[in-house]
């Protein structure tokens, strides 16, 4: 039986930012600053709520009578409860015989065109296990994008607004202080000083500490959420995932959402109106396209999502997806897309045109965002090189896709299924190109020619007049001396 780390995983990061979270929380009261005491409050209780939600939702405890499991997920210790009841089920595992198992039926990836069925049999442990599995895969997307995500950007924000008040810079007025003071009273500093540079040290430490775990937190969301989307396309497939594939994705997803944070906080601390309207655009374009698919495909309302939940549960259910696609596709591509009248609510096609016009689109976003940063960048940039980091955050994205065509290409555990590789997409691409501009040179060649030729007949019937007069003369002397 597979050891349960995703779910060890899921649980240290939970907790570790939330504890971080919570105690960053306390730094900001204590030095006033209460707006961003309610913000970092706000981005770590919410997605908590909801990752309580989804872990009851998944294993349908709303409808089993298990008061302890409620009010464990009431006082937020439901991850912790889960990980300890999956570590006992996989330690009593080999222990004990189970007398019913399950056969599953799945196809292995094709060899020389050929997919052979192998059946498994599975026991009532690996299947709890995995369930367990499935709910922290959907709890850590959650917490994820719904709170690392924007947590991760206030805290950079927050970061950028007090750039001027340096380590360095904070260390040499201490050195002003002590230089001021007369060398016959050596009379040390206050402790006041001291407690303001101690607090000022803890919260930049603590602030940076909590921003790596924030930034791992949406990288390891944002995997499992590429994991998610190949299981469940290729259900049907015994998939395998190599490690050399979890680390392409990893520094795929690493690049793209560390450049996409940037950039929306560079933006924000020069403009904070127009990002109001940057968020809004992004978030109802995600949010309502699956829905207008829905209503121009005229299908019926979905109702086998659950057949506990009403028509009022369902409509709150795929609202909070939708909700969850757009913020996933606010900061990176959500690999899966989301369509509302098919009955696992996720397309299964491989959409290379959808994921194309993504990235160019992100991309031309991106660039015009850091264009207008750099045109209305204020003083607290004075000592940035501006054109220098433009430069590096473009490559750094143009990096993540590079990783991203690597992984399409290397390491997909489905590219044999593929209809067409990235390197063969390409290939056509140039192809297509070089067509085009062949065409254009022979329409160009062509209308060269054309005006040649008709050139040409333009002079010729002028050289013709021109010769035909003589003969007209001699014919009229002719006829005079006639």
């Amino acid at each position: 039986m597979k050891f349960p780390g995703s779910v060890l995983a899921s649980v240290f990061l939970f907790v570790a930012e939330t504890t971080a979270a919570l105690y960053l929380s306390s730094t900001y009261r204590s030095g006033g600053d209460g707006m961003w005491q309610a913000l970092t409050l706000l981005f770590s209780l919410l997605p908590c709520a909801l990752v309580q939600l989804t872990l009851l939702f998944v294993h349908r405890d709303f409808s089993r009578d298990r008061p302890l499991v409620l009010l464990l997920h009431l006082l937020q210790l439901g991850p912790l409860f889960r990980c300890f009841e999956v570590f006992c089920i996989y330690c009593q595992s080999g222990h004990i015989e189970e007398p019913y198992v399950s056969i599953t039926k799945k196809r292995q990836m094709p060899k020389n065109g050929f997919s052979e069925e192998v059946e498994k049999e599975v026991g009532q442990a690996e299947g709890k296990l995995f369930t367990h599995r499935s709910a922290f895969s959907r709890a850590s997307v959650i917490q994820a994008f719904l709170g690392s995500a924007p947590q991760l950007t206030l805290q950079l924000y927050i970061s950028t607004l007090q750039q001027d008040v340096t380590i360095g810079r904070f260390f040499q007025v201490g050195r002003c202080v002590v230089s001021e003071v007369p060398k016959e009273d050596p009379t040390p500093l206050s402790d006041e000083t001291h407690e303001s540079r101690n607090l000022f040290l803890e919260v930049w430490l603590l602030r940076g500490l909590f921003m790596v775990l924030s930034l791992l937190s949406i990288v390891y969301g944002a995997l499992r959420c590429n994991i998610l989307a190949i299981k469940i396309k290729y259900d049907e497939y015994d998939v395998k995932v190599k490690p050399l594939a979890y680390v392409c994705i990893f520094l795929w997803r690493s690049f793209e959402i560390a450049t996409r944070v940037i950039v929306l906080v560079l933006f924000t601390s020069v403009l904070k109106a127009w990002v109001v309207i940057v968020v809004l655009i992004n978030f109802f374009s995600f949010f309502l396209y699956p829905w207008i698919l829905f209503w121009c495909s005229g299908s019926p309302f979905p109702e086998n999502i659950e057949k506990a939940l009403s028509r009022v549960g369902t409509t709150i259910v795929l609202c909070f997806l939708t909700l969850l696609y757009a913020g996933i596709n606010m900061f990176c591509w959500s690999a899966v897309q989301l369509k509302i009248n098919n009955p696992d609510l996720i397309s299964k096609s491989q959409n290379w045109y959808r994921l194309l016009v993504y990235y160019m689109l992100r991309f031309i976003e991106n660039a015009f965002l850091l264009l207008m940063w750099y045109l209305y960048k204020t003083d607290i940039y004075m000592y940035v090189c501006a054109p220098l980091l433009i430069l590096q955050l473009l490559i750094g994205y143009c990096t993540a896709i590079l990783f991203m065509l690597v992984f399409y290409q290397f390491f997909h555990p489905c590219k044999k299924l593929f209809s067409s590789s990235v390197s063969e997409g390409f290939q056509e691409w140039l192809k297509c190109v070089c067509c085009d501009c062949r065409q254009q040179k022979s329409r160009e060649s062509v209308g060269k020619t054309d005006l040649r030729s008709t050139g040409d007949r333009d002079e010729t019937p002028s050289s013709s007049k021109i010769s035909s007069m003589p003969s007209q003369i001699l014919n009229t002397d002719e006829l005079c001396s006639a």
